[in-house]
């Protein structure tokens, strides 16, 4: 068995997370697109939330490709570390490396598991407007995927 495969069984394994928060570098694009697949999906059952290390507004291509498949994350406030009134999450999923440096030290004192999920920041990419698109389609894409391997879903077959 693969270190992949042996991550996501023992993921599978540990109960689900009744509490996530998503952190990226400025809460603008990663962690936004991130809560809000999982609010969709999963809100009903588990607490989402996101935050950065610092914030800026959210970014008009993230809400482009989240409203391509019916989410709107137009309206998201972008906070910090710092803004966050609640800090008992059961999971913190960092998708930055500045990030994850400051979740580590967030958590220093607390029994919060912090998994770090690398993810490409498709602000950087440059090009086409669809390139730059694409770019972000498919951090949403990935970010959809492993949510649904981290927390075992399967949508139901058509009937």
């Amino acid at each position: 068995m693969g270190v992949a495969a042996g991550m996501l069984s023992s993921q599978r394994t540990s109960p689900r997370p009744q509490s996530i928060l998503f952190a990226c570098t400025h809460n603008s694009v990663r962690s936004p697109m991130a809560e809000a697949l999982g609010r969709h999906f999963f809100g009903r059952d588990i607490y989402f939330a996101s935050a950065g290390v610092q914030c800026h507004e959210v970014d008009a291509f993230a809400v482009a490709v989240m409203d391509e498949i019916g989410i709107d994350i137009a309206g998201h406030k972008p906070c910090s570390f710092a803004d966050l009134d609640d800090t008992s999450f059961d999971l913190i999923i960092t998708l930055s490396p500045e990030a994850h440096h400051t979740a580590l030290e967030f958590t220093r004192m607390l029994a919060t598991r912090v998994v770090y999920w690398p993810t490409l920041d498709p602000s950087a990419v440059q090009g086409t407007r669809e390139t730059i698109l694409e770019a972000y389609r498919g951090v949403r894409d990935g970010l959809q995927k492993r949510l649904e391997e981290l927390l075992d879903w399967h949508p139901m077959a058509s009937l």
